[in-house]
């Protein structure tokens, strides 16, 4: 059974400039909605309905996760979320507070009152509206939500028309408070493609992961969601809609599914709900009696809306019963052929049928439903005029909703006057085989998913339709922006996320055997800032690959194949992680820039490829990217180029480890960024000026500045922060914790690592959740809680290896080392450090090897005395390796490991020479544990 949250209808708690609005669960601040998860939201209603009382991780956990015992890591990420989104801390507001040892505290003034509510906005926007008014549908909705509650998985199964759709988005409606407007709809008929049904329930659920979308991910992504899946249409790709549903009733417990579907999809735990058509009346019933059925009933309401005024007596009701009958009460029909009795009459139209439809249905209970349908619609097609046929069958290219003009580039004849199209256009609205779509101020349109199938055969018959499918390409290749592929920046094109299903539509005709592969190519090229920007990584990938095989001679080392491998690199690189094909992409490119003198790309692409170094962990490959990238700024870029050039050096260098030229590049960059008065610099979805904030506060650090560096640190953060965006937040979040993590500050750090993992998992960034999960490892040994550290650090790393991003590994490494030495594991341990060390000694070298010889020496030291020799060469060998690094803060680790050594060997006074030297340079950050810890050893 579905187990349903306690709602206090009315119920408002107003605070500061918000108001929650208990019954909706919406958050409001002044007028605007705020998006915030469920799970927060719950805490949030929690703490607000008690203010100044401090509730327990128990009570707190008891109301998000009713029934679960949740981690208190879990709990501290969600209220994390809740200070994020009420700005907490930010301009002296406090709202809620941790109570050492006991919980949280709301502490703002809140006011509770009774009221109604406006209505909720938090619904699922893609669910479809419902009919106003449904005739003789009312039992069955009332069954199918009940299966929903009890079964979980109700599959409405029914003839094409019955009205399969009407009866799913009614349900839906009705149970938006059961589901706390978690309502996610699907319409699998836009679907040409079983592979796309993955992807397009990710984007319906709000799953827009930087990987390239497959099942488990996605089931993964839903385990612990509640919400109801409304999946539409899914005959013509009912396996993969079969393999989804079995994984999502197995693994997701708490998603309830509704799908519509021609067939049963034999899937163990479906229930079937086999759609009726609308009740008819008998051959003899009296005219009280025929007005009593829901066909009939329908049939009349049709008429009337479409111009019948004419009084219904007893014959004429006799003549609507025999009309029902003979369509079998198929609503989809009815309606068709109601919609024509203010032109022939309810006698009129009998004859119509008699005349056309006889032979198919009248009593023919074994024809199918389909070709009962088909029949339907081939009658009132044939009552099209020849311009009306013509542009309906043009019409049924377009996928979603389309404007006039774009109908009119498509369908309308070359030399056909606007006036003539736009009255055909109107006569199609009329007759209700095109749909006006209420309150868009652009003046679209939409044909119904039946008859758009049914126009579309049509056309198929039709010599124009290569013709018709080649404008619908092009005019979609015209019309999306002709903008440098880049992830994240573009945001314009975000206008045109609904073409998204038509420029699928029409690439995939464009690359078919009929279709004209230049024209793909040049829709290709538009429509990758389209696919990046919608974070639609795959698809971006696809058709980057299909259009790049399609060049000809002519294009190949062009512009076009320039533009075509960028968008390839960028995709590839964050869909699937790194792999050989960006690694060949981003070289092409760099060459095809090189030849065409493309600065910009080039630049462009010299970046990508430093990034995509520095995720492999081949810190000399990003240095060389950034060398490159510095030289053509240097001989060919503006102000901003050269300021990047130095910024990218930096991060080079102190990834490398020589920390003294990374701060100086840093530094440089940032005095000539202020000189010029320049900001924020975007390359390959990356922003250079915020990591280089960050970078710098991390070579702050290591050189021995620790309260410049916190300073820095913050100071980058906020701007990203400010700045809204989720990956780039992300990255400064992971990046400059670590800083609070070295100085001891794990206050802070706990804070910034929750709000990592909050962000990450709202946007569903699975890298950068991992990447969460690694700090939250680093915090946890560091406060000796080692279990449950090596259990988060050992999960990030298996995310991270198959995202082939590597750059954390060896923070990993030195971690779980850590955490074995505490769990009483030694040899495990050295093993762990020892492949680490290696892989660093045979490879290009990292900042952090002094720290890895340094916790190698503590492993050997656990694991017997005897290999006291070997660690003392080791300590001394760090102590070296960060002198030649100019990472002042290695040296002190070493230098208070090599005390406590020497110390225990009766060389007390040579260990306090070294550690003395190590301490004597520092000129600040005193209160930082590594200082306090020295500060001990030498002072008492």
């Amino acid at each position: 059974m579905l187990a349903l949250r306690n709602s206090h209808k009315g119920e408002v708690v107003a605070f500061g400039p918000f108001r929650l609005l208990v019954a909706e669960r919406l958050l409001m601040r002044g007028e605007e909605p705020l998006s915030i998860g469920d799970r927060a939201l719950d805490l949030l209603i929690a703490l607000a309905k008690r203010p100044g009382q401090v509730l327990t991780l128990k009570e707190l956990s008891a109301a998000a996760w009713p029934g679960i015992a949740a981690e208190d890591a879990n709990l501290r990420v969600h209220i994390a979320t809740v200070r994020r989104v009420l700005g907490d801390g930010r301009d002296g507001a406090r709202y809620i507070t941790n109570v050492a040892g006991r919980g949280y505290c709301f502490v703002a003034t809140a006011h509770q009152s009774e009221q109604w509510a406006a209505a909720s906005t938090r619904a699922i926007q893609s669910l479809p509206p419902r009919l106003q008014r449904m005739i003789g549908r009312d039992e069955n909705i009332d069954s199918v939500r009940s299966g929903v509650i009890s079964q979980r998985f109700v599959n409405i199964v029914g003839a094409g028309g019955m009205g399969k759709t009407t009866v799913a988005i009614a349900v839906a409606h009705a149970m938006t408070k059961v589901f706390d407007g978690r309502i996610c709809f699907v319409d699998c008929s836009a679907l040409e493609d079983g592979a796309l049904v993955v992807p397009a329930v990710a984007s319906a659920v709000g799953y827009h992961a930087q990987t390239e979308g497959s099942l488990p991910a996605l089931v993964a992504f839903l385990a612990d969601q509640t919400l109801l899946l409304i999946l539409d249409s899914c005959e013509h790709v009912v396996d993969t809609v079969a393999a989804l549903t079995e994984s999502l009733l197995r693994d997701a417990p708490f998603v309830h599914i509704v799908a519509t579907s021609r067939e049963p999809l034999q899937v163990l735990g479906e229930t079937l709900y086999w759609l009726p058509p609308l009740e008819f009346p008998p051959d003899e019933a009296t005219i009280a009696d025929v007005l009593s059925f829901p066909a009939v009933q329908l049939f009349l309401e049709r008429a009337a809306a479409g111009g019948y005024t004419e009084a219904v007596g007893q014959a004429d009701a006799s003549i609507v019963a025999s009309i029902c009958r003979q369509l079998d009460g198929i609503p989809l029909a009815i309606e068709l052929i109601a919609g024509q009795v203010s032109r022939y009459g309810i006698r009129g139209v009998s004859g119509l049928i008699s005349d056309r439809l006889a032979l198919s249905w009248q009593g023919r209970r074994s024809a199918s439903r389909h070709q009962t349908l088909r029949a339907t619609l081939d009658w009132s097609y044939d009552l099209l005029s020849e311009d009306e046929k013509t542009v309906l069958c043009r019409l049924s290219l377009f996928v979603g909703p389309f404007t006039l003009q774009a109908a009119q580039s498509v369908a309308a004849e070359p030399e056909e006057a606007a006036p003539h199209f736009i009255g055909t256009v109107t006569k199609l609205v009329d007759k209700s085989l095109l749909l006006a779509c209420s309150g868009d101020d652009a003046g679209s349109y939409r044909l119904l998913d039946t008859s758009r199938a049914y126009a579309a055969l049509k056309l198929g018959g039709r010599e124009a339709q290569r013709t018709i499918a080649r404008r619908h390409a092009i005019f979609f290749a015209e019309s999306l922006e002709a903008t440098r592929p880049d992830l994240f920046e573009n945001r314009r094109s975000q206008t045109h996320a609904g073409k998204i299903g038509d420029v699928r539509a029409a690439l995939q005709w464009s690359f078919s055997p009929s279709g004209e592969a230049a024209v793909g190519v040049a829709l290709a090229l538009r429509a990758a800032v389209l696919f990046l920007n919608s974070s639609m990584l795959s698809d971006c990938q696809h058709w980057c690959r299909k259009a790049i095989l399609a060049l000809d001679d002519t294009s190949r080392g062009t512009r076009s194949e320039l533009t075509l491998q960028v968008s390839l690199a960028m995709s590839s690189m964050f869909a699937q992680g790194d792999s050989g094909e960006v690694d060949q992409a981003l070289e092409r490119g760099i060459a095809l820039a090189e030849s065409l003198r493309e600065t910009d790309q080039l630049l462009h692409l010299l970046a990508g490829r430093n990034l995509f170094q520095m995720r492999a962990g081949d810190f000399a490959g990003a240095r060389a990217a950034a060398e490159r990238y510095s030289a053509v700024a240097a001989e060919l870029g503006g102000a901003r180029e050269k300021v990047v050039g130095d910024w990218m050096l930096g991060g080079s260098d102190h990834l490398l480890g020589n920390q003294a030229e990374a701060q100086r590049h840093y530094e440089r960059g940032f005095e000539r960024a202020a000189a010029t008065g320049l900001s924020r610099s975007h390359y390959f979805g990356f922003d250079h000026e915020l990591w280089a904030r960050i970078g710098l506060s991390r070579t702050l650090w290591l050189r021995g500045f620790p309260t410049s560096a916190a300073h820095f640190a913050q100071r980058g953060i906020d701007f990203a922060r400010r700045d809204g965006h989720p990956v780039t937040l992300c990255i400064c979040l992971i990046y400059g914790s670590e800083v609070f993590l070295w100085r001891g500050d794990e206050e802070v750090a706990q804070e910034l690592i929750d709000e990592l993992i909050s962000v990450a998992e709202n946007y569903s960034l699975v890298p950068y959740h991992a990447c969460g999960l690694v700090r939250l490892g680093e915090l946890l040994v560091a406060q000796h809680k080692a279990a449950a550290g090596i259990e988060h650090l050992r999960r990030a790393r298996t995310i991270l290896s198959t995202e082939r991003n590597y750059i954390l590994f060896p923070t990993i490494s030195r971690t779980l080392t850590d955490g074995l030495l505490q769990e009483g594991r030694p040899q495990e341990a050295l093993d762990v450090i020892n492949a680490t060390v290696a892989n660093a000694e045979r490879g290009n070298g990292t900042f952090e090897l002094p720290d890895l010889l340094r916790i190698k020496a503590t492993a050997l030291l656990a694991l017997s005395p005897r290999n006291l020799a070997t660690a003392e060469t080791l300590l001394t060998a760090s102590l070296d390796l960060g002198r030649q690094q100019s990472s002042l803060a290695w040296e002190l680790r070493s230098a208070i490991s090599l005390y406590h050594l020497w110390t225990e060997q009766g060389r007390a006074e040579a260990a306090r020479d070294v550690l003395s030297n190590m301490y004597s340079r520092y000129t600040e950050g005193f209160e930082t544990a590594d200082l306090r810890a020295a500060r001990t050893l030498l002072y008492g």
